[in-house]
C-alpha cells in the first residue's frame, strides 16, 4: 500500500513525490443563481486520460428534476441506467437513459439540492467515453442510487455542461479532477 506523501510549507518537493499524487485539481466552476445549466470549458485534455466530477448544487427552485451531464455540443448517443433508493419509503427503482441527447437520469433533486460524484473515463480520447458515479438528493424524503453508462461515439471532447430536466438551480460547485496514471 502507497503511503501519501506528506507536504510541510516551505518544503522542496521531489519529481517522485509530486509524481506520486494521484488526482489533480483541473477546475472549478461556480454554479451561478437560476440557472438551468451550466458549461465548464477546458475541462479535458491530453493531460489526463480519466476525470473525477463532482457536482454540489445547493438548491433547486422546485422539486423533481434530474441531473443531466453533456459532453461539448453531441446531443444523441447517450446510455445510463442506475437503481434508486427512496429514503423514507425504502423502496427501489430503476433510472435509465437510452440513445438520450445527454445523461439525463443522473440523480434526482429536490428544493434542498442534489449532488453527484462522477467518473468520467476517456473524453478525451477518440473511444467510446464511460461514466459511473453516485448521486444523492439531500430531502428528509429523497433518493440515492449508483449507475453507469457511455457516450456511443469516439469524438474528442474539452467541455461539457450540467444541468437539470426542469426548474433552476442557484448555488454550488462543480469541481474537475484529472487522474494521474492509467486505470
Amino acid at each position: 500500500m502507497a503511503t501519501p506523501p506528506t507536504f510541510t510549507s516551505g518544503a522542496v518537493l521531489t519529481a517522485a513525490q509530486m509524481n506520486a499524487v494521484g488526482m489533480w485539481l483541473v477546475k472549478t466552476q461556480t454554479i451561478g443563481n437560476a440557472v438551468s445549466s451550466v458549461t465548464v470549458t477546458g475541462a479535458f485534455s491530453s493531460d489526463f486520460d480519466h476525470y473525477k466530477i463532482i457536482v454540489q448544487v445547493n438548491s433547486i427552485a422546485a422539486g423533481g428534476p434530474y441531473m443531466t451531464l453533456q459532453l461539448g455540443s453531441t446531443t444523441t448517443g447517450y446510455y445510463w441506467g442506475a437503481p434508486v433508493v427512496n429514503y423514507a419509503a425504502a423502496t427501489a427503482s430503476a433510472i435509465s437513459t437510452n440513445n438520450g441527447a445527454s445523461w439525463n437520469r443522473l440523480g434526482p433533486g429536490g428544493t434542498t439540492g442534489m449532488a453527484g460524484v462522477y467518473d468520467v473515463l476517456s473524453p478525451f480520447l477518440s473511444e467510446n467515453t464511460t461514466i459511473t458515479g453516485t448521486y444523492a438528493d439531500p430531502a428528509t424524503a429523497g433518493s440515492a442510487g449508483v449507475g453507469s453508462g457511455y457516450l456511443n461515439n469516439t469524438t474528442s471532447y474539452t467541455a461539457f455542461t450540467v444541468g437539470v430536466t426542469s426548474s433552476t438551480m442557484t448555488g454550488g460547485t462543480i469541481a474537475v479532477y484529472g487522474y494521474k496514471g492509467t486505470v
